[in-house]
This record gives C-alpha cells, sequence and structure tokens, in this order.
C-alpha cells in the first residue's frame, strides 16, 4: 500500500500529465473541425479539378470519339449534314458578305479594305427610299418639298452646319415621309425643322440649341412641338439615324482618286472640285426622283459631270450600265450648275480653312430648279439618243492634278 507521500507525488504527476493531455485532445478537436468545414472557395476549386480529372479520364481523342466540351451551334445558324464517318456536321453560315463591287480602297494598315468596302455598300442598300413617296400625301406637291430643302440649305449656311448635317436631315425627312400618309401643308415645316434638329446633334460638335431652330420657323414652330416631333420621327425611323450621305460618298470618291499617300483618313482632293460637285448635289436631291437612285449612284454620276467615266469606274467600282440612267437624268442639272458660275470656296467666320468647304452653302436653287425643267423639255430626246449625254461638263484631264491640294 503506498504511503501518503507516494499518494501526493502520483497525484502531482497525474496533475501534470493532465493538461498536456487536454491540450492534444483540444488541437485534434480542432484539426477535425478544420477538415470538415472548409473554405467554399476550396470545395469549388476541388470540384472543378474532379470534373476536369473526370473528362480526361473518360475522353481520349486517339480514340476517336467527340470531345464531351464542345459548342452546340443555335438550330437557326446551322444546318445538320450527314458526314462521311456518319458524324453530324454543321455548317455555319457566313457572316462575311462579298462585295458586289470591287474594291477601289488602298491597302489599309487598321482594317481590311474589302471587309471596310463590304460595310459600306451594305449600308447604301440597307437605307431604302420610297421613290413613290409623294403619292402617300396627295395634299402635298413635288415643289413644296423643294422649297423646304432649299430652306434647309439657308438655315444651314446662317448656323455654319457641316454638307453632312443637311444630307442627314434629309434623309430622314424622307423616309419619315415614307412612313406617314396624308401629312398636310402646315406641318411640313415642323417635320423639316426637326429633321434637321435631330441631324445637328448627329453630326454637329456643338449643335445649336432648340430655341434657335424655333427662331428661324419665325414662331411657327415651337420649341415644345420641335421635342415633340423628334421623338416621333425617331420613333419612325426605328432609330436607323446613320447612313451613308452622297455627300459621304462623294469625299470617299475623291479621296480615291486624288490620293497620293497611304494617309486615306487625311483629305487630300482639291476643296473647289468638291464644292462645284456638291453643288451639283444640292440642286439634284431638290427633285423628287432623285430618290430612284442609290446615295452611292448619286455621287458617282455627279462626279462622272466633272471627270470621266474611266476616273468613275476606277473609284467606285461601277460600270456604265449602272451608271447610265441616273447620269442622263442628271444633264439639266449639270447644265444649270455650270451656268451659275458660283462655285467659289467661301470663308467663314470661326471655321478653320481647312474645313470651309464641308460647311453647306445656299444658292438661288429654286430659280436653276425652274431651268432644270425647261433643260428636260428640249434636250431629253436628245441625250436618250446620244451614246454620251448632253451637257456634261469638262474639266481638266486627271492626269494634270495640281502637285499641291487643298486638305
Amino acid at each position: 500500500m503506498p504511503s501518503k507521500g507516494q499518494n501526493v507525488e502520483l497525484s502531482s504527476a497525474a496533475r501534470n500529465e493532465a493538461p498536456g493531455e487536454n491540450t492534444a485532445r483540444s488541437r485534434k478537436r480542432k484539426a477535425d473541425v478544420a477538415i470538415h468545414l472548409q473554405d467554399p472557395d476550396e470545395e469549388v476549386l476541388e470540384m472543378t479539378r474532379k470534373k476536369q480529372c473526370g473528362s480526361q479520364v473518360y475522353w481520349n481523342p486517339d480514340a476517336g470519339y467527340a470531345s464531351p466540351c464542345r459548342w452546340a451551334p443555335a438550330p437557326t445558324h446551322a444546318e445538320e449534314q450527314a458526314g462521311a464517318a456518319g458524324l453530324a456536321e454543321y455548317a455555319m453560315r457566313n457572316i462575311f458578305v462579298t462585295p458586289t463591287r470591287p474594291s477601289p480602297l488602298p491597302n489599309l494598315c487598321w482594317a481590311s479594305k474589302e471587309d471596310v468596302w463590304s460595310n459600306l455598300l451594305q449600308k447604301d442598300e440597307s437605307y431604302n427610299r420610297d421613290t413613290r413617296v409623294m403619292d402617300r400625301h396627295p395634299n402635298l406637291q413635288p415643289k413644296m418639298r423643294a422649297i423646304l430643302l432649299d430652306w434647309l440649305m439657308e438655315v444651314c449656311e446662317v448656323y455654319l452646319l457641316h454638307r453632312e448635317t443637311f444630307y442627314l436631315a434629309q434623309d430622314y425627312f424622307d423616309r419619315f415621309m415614307a412612313t406617314q400618309k396624308d401629312v398636310v401643308k402646315s406641318t411640313l415645316q415642323l417635320i423639316g425643322i426637326s429633321s434637321l434638329f435631330i441631324a445637328a446633334k448627329m453630326e454637329e460638335i456643338y449643335p445649336p440649341k432648340v430655341t434657335q431652330f424655333a427662331y428661324v420657323t419665325d414662331g411657327a414652330c415651337l420649341e415644345e412641338e420641335i421635342l415633340t416631333m423628334e421623338i416621333i420621327i425617331m420613333k419612325e425611323l426605328n432609330w436607323n439615324l446613320s447612313p451613308l450621305t452622297p455627300v459621304s460618298w462623294l469625299s470617299i470618291y475623291l479621296q480615291v482618286a486624288y490620293l497620293k499617300t497611304g494617309e486615306v483618313l487625311i483629305a487630300q482632293y482639291p476643296q473647289a472640285t468638291f464644292v462645284q460637285i456638291t453643288e451639283l448635289l444640292d440642286l439634284c436631291v431638290l427633285d423628287v426622283k432623285s430618290l430612284e437612285f442609290s446615295c452611292s449612284v448619286l455621287a458617282a454620276s455627279a462626279l462622272f459631270h466633272f471627270s470621266s467615266l474611266e476616273l468613275v469606274e476606277k473609284v467606285s467600282g461601277l460600270k456604265w450600265s449602272d451608271l447610265e440612267q441616273c447620269v442622263r437624268w442628271m444633264v439639266p442639272f449639270a447644265m444649270s450648275i455650270r451656268e451659275l458660275s458660283s462655285s467659289t470656296l467661301k470663308s467663314f467666320k470661326g471655321i478653320p480653312p481647312a474645313d470651309a468647304h464641308n460647311i453647306q452653302t445656299h444658292a438661288a436653287y429654286m430659280d436653276l430648279l425652274d431651268k432644270v425643267y425647261s433643260y428636260q423639255l428640249v434636250d431629253v430626246a436628245r441625250s436618250q439618243s446620244s451614246p454620251v449625254p448632253s451637257g456634261v461638263l469638262t474639266p481638266p484631264p486627271s492626269s494634270e492634278k495640281p502637285d499641291s491640294t487643298d486638305s
């Protein structure tokens, strides 16, 4: 039987061993808890690794089986065909459209010239214009449209708006009128000034305020009416507000014709030539028959009256068969412009000289339009029988380009 002293020693030893045993057990329980309570991110990572390992185990590329990780094309964009091995093959639809006209663009360092040209042609075809738009409005006459567009040109010159702004407004107006019926004469000016208001916000860096557009109507259109008509027009056009206008096509053609360096984004054609051709376009768009031709054909036909067929085919990719109808229709307009003799480059206060040719100008276009109609009665038979239209302007040949051209 142990003595009292021995009991004290044993109890002391037991007490000395007890804390270590409890500590080990406590650490063990904490470790068990840590094992069962893993971090959520670690669980996701572990599950992902398991799935990857599983796909690697069950799929062997040498075994001839299809990969389990493959894209399933949508049925609307694919056609299922039977392959030689009996497997399903999918022929995806090609999103790149082959251009219908050869690309005249030079090699571009920032894009493929074929893709850029294809996009230009696609946009030219996507913005369709109704050639019989005036038939939807028996209360209106074609001359009312001409008077309105002539007035919009004058407003553009007063507020120093660009030519592109006017042509955008003309496109919005004609396409909007094609969606309506029985528009009355009193609403015509409101539609026109609202179209110009939208075009200015699309093109100009500092567009005029709505109060300025209301002011030029001399009280005929209120600010609230312009803002309301703005929403109506954009909704009817389905917010398609970026057409490629005739003046845009003309800039492309002239840039290709006068390109001497690889910088295609900087204008290198003479400003005076650009102004002369745009005056012809300004007069042509006043006639509702201009809606029968695409914007690219209008620009190419106007260039034809200031150059040659060889140059036009080179810069536009169009053939004579594509241009003949529009060129012959444009002959009386070209004859009237030749009598105008006002194609001098204007200077505008606050406008840099390099941008002066882009500002829309106004001339006595309504008087010229009356001459056009008189020429059409006299010259129609002769122009239809001659191989080359009469009244074509004869500028210097393209080989006699000036060494230094205006920007």
